[in-house]
């Protein structure tokens, strides 16, 4: 391909970027996982989700997870796990220091990366309302890919390195139990913080159905708020989210 062709589909696709910026997205997140009890303190788990952008109708990830609790009180719980993340992600346009100029191109490429993460949350109940803070260190990693990005300059294509971020996400959520009632309706709002300050915020309103102690259904409707990510979400998003939980 030219040089001169490419310098002109990266303007396009700078033109298409800066309209779709102006308005949030919508997605939906699907998720299923099961819950294992061991004993009065520990419990094991897995998730797999299912995540989707652009109103929908692009795939935005998949991942499959790990994790482990443990009780150390009845108000108090530390956890553990491990998740993969396989990510669609979206073409990337970088431009000079004019602002203008097309630098480096990214297309659009599937790409793996590895997440860790450690939670302390505590708890208490008030009559029928429930009260937690979780407090969770997150670390992830995205190994290098080859061949990923176009250098302009020099008409070539170049690895994209590998990078890992570290966030600290801080969750409050109110529960409350309706009498004779299945569904458990609750709110909360997150906060992520890294090494730039608050880089997104997301609230969430939802409900969960309670069916045989066994089967959990959930379903909440979810605004996040993005001011800077440089490897997941990057518009702020409507969500609504669908999940099922199996414990025993």
């Amino acid at each position: 391909m030219e040089r001169s062709v490419i310098i002109a589909v990266l303007a396009i696709l700078m033109g298409s970027q800066r309209v779709h910026a102006q308005s949030d997205d919508f997605g939906a997140w699907y998720e299923i996982g099961v819950e294992k009890k061991l004993s009065r303190q520990w419990s094991i788990g897995g998730e797999a989700e299912l995540r989707t952008r652009d109103n929908m109708k692009t795939t935005d990830r998949w991942s499959v997870g790990l994790s482990a609790d443990y009780k150390l009180n009845k108000n108090l719980k530390v956890s553990g796990g491990y998740i993969l993340l396989v990510d669609n992600n979206a073409e990337e346009l970088d431009l000079k220091s004019d602002g203008l100029t097309p630098n480096k191109w990214t297309p659009s490429y599937w790409g793996v990366r590895h997440r860790f993460n450690v939670s302390l949350q505590g708890s208490v109940k008030w009559q029928r309302l429930s009260f937690s803070l979780r407090e969770r260190w997150q670390y992830t990693y995205r190994p290098a890919a080859e061949g990923k990005r176009y250098d302009l300059d020099y008409d070539v294509w170049t690895d994209r390195k590998g990078k890992g971020k570290n966030v600290l996400r801080s969750r409050l959520e109110v529960a409350y139990d309706i009498p004779n009632w299945k569904f458990d309706p609750y709110i909360n709002a997150e906060m992520f913080n890294d090494k730039s300050g608050i880089s997104k915020m997301r609230y969430s309103i939802g409900a969960e159905y309670k069916w045989k102690k066994k089967h959990v259904f959930g379903l909440s409707y979810k605004y996040q708020s993005v001011n800077d990510s440089d490897d997941d979400q990057s518009a702020n998003r409507h969500i609504i989210g669908l999940s099922y939980k199996l414990k025993f």
